[in-house]
């Protein structure tokens, strides 16, 4: 689960992150009532939409002439944001913060986030804020610190004196970025977020650190012990289908590719995308329908593929153990009868009820190409694209 800017600075600050004044608005006349209660010379008036790379696409403005905000506001709220992120679509903006201005004498970077081949997690720092971190891995790696967490201990004091020395800090600089820096640490464990990026964190020409930015993604999975961090969730910027898809308990993610897939189980939904991935084609999604879903989800979980106009063939990859095939197929002969099924269907099923499954789809009157085995299916399923 994604959250705003405006939202992470809100948790942060519970952990005891410095971060500037600010509020949200809805409307160009409420961004102007904040900026006059913020009563600095300078404010930022940012776009809030769940990507990076807001500033690229005019997403975020520095106003030095407070009269003007309302203006500014008003070019900004409903604008389609495009930025790197966000793909050529963009995203309609809704609402932006005002946030007070500050002088900046250093930007940096900092992130804690789990790194998935170590199984641990890690604090990760860069003098070089304000860009994307990727971009300065791939020129230069040398300039990321990184230390990785204990899970019983936590980040030791130590790690955050050592990662602020190692960024040009002067010594009350390094002071408060170890506060910092701990404070980060404690609120990602806390909240279970999967990553915590601060990006830029600066330091004023006063010798304040503070993080000027925040973004915050939450481990799904984990999110039943946070109903606090559940009110964050915005529907709005999550793609429709994807809402769908929670609702019925689908692990659902829309790719870019044109061959839709609906497997049982994350392993085997993963080893069907490399295999149409191996036959030279793209999957449109990773549709993982699980093995207790009934009659119902199988055929909510086929709708969404469907209704994808991206996609020029469907692939259905079943190995029934707990999940039954002929669930399955009565799942997809559902949906495929409710809306009209104008693509190529490529099946193939193997395991609990197989016969049965079989020959309800045999029986159905749809034009199904099914295929004895995973590599044959993504062969098949693949060729369909192009014929």
């Amino acid at each position: 689960m994604k959250i705003h800017e405006y939202q992470a600075k809100e948790v942060l600050k519970r952990f005891g992150v410095p971060v500037l004044e600010s509020d949200v608005a809805y409307t160009a006349d409420e961004a102007a009532e904040i900026a006059k209660k913020l009563g600095t010379p300078v404010v930022v008036v940012k776009a809030q939409i769940h990507a990076g790379g807001r500033g690229k696409g005019g997403g975020v403005k520095v106003v030095k002439d407070v009269s003007t905000v309302k203006e500014v506001a008003r070019q900004i709220i409903g604008m389609n944001l495009v930025t790197p992120q966000t793909g050529p679509e963009g995203k309609h903006v809704k609402k932006v913060l005002v946030e007070a201005g500050t002088s900046v004498a250093k930007e940096l970077y900092v992130a804690a986030l789990v790194d998935r081949t170590e199984g641990r997690c890690l604090l990760m720092a860069c003098a070089e804020g304000g860009m994307e971190i990727e971009e300065v891995a791939a020129r230069s790696p040398e300039k990321i610190l990184k230390e990785y967490i204990h899970p019983a201990i936590g980040l030791a004091p130590y790690q955050a004196r050592r990662m602020a020395m190692g960024l040009d800090m002067t010594k009350d600089e390094q002071k408060q970025a170890v506060k910092v820096f701990t404070a980060l640490v404690n609120c990602a464990i806390a909240t279970d977020a999967s990553m915590l990026e601060i990006n830029p964190l600066v330091v004023t020409e006063q010798g304040q650190v503070l993080a000027l930015d925040a973004k915050m993604n939450f481990d799904d999975n984990a999110m039943f012990r946070h109903k606090d961090l559940q009110e964050y969730r915005d529907l709005d910027e999550e793609a429709p289908e994807e809402v769908t898809a929670k609702n019925y308990d689908l692990n659902y993610i829309k790719l870019d590719g044109n061959i839709a897939c609906m497997v049982n189980g994350a392993g085997l939904a993963m080893a069907t995308m490399d295999a149409i991935k191996l036959h030279g084609g793209d999957p449109a999604n990773f549709l993982d329908a699980g093995g207790s879903a009934n009659e119902e989800t199988v055929t909510e979980a086929f709708k969404i593929i469907i209704n994808d106009p991206s996609v020029k063939s469907i692939l259905v990859n079943i190995f029934g153990g707990i999940m039954k095939c002929d669930v399955i197929a009565q799942g997809v002969i559902n949906a495929a009868k409710t809306l009209s099924l104008n693509v190529p269907l490529i099946v193939r099923l193997e395991g609990t009820n197989v016969d049965a499954g079989r020959k309800l789809l045999e029986e159905s009157g749809l034009n199904i190409e099914f295929a004895s085995g995973m590599d044959e299916a993504a062969g098949k399923a693949v060729a369909a694209t192009k014929a």
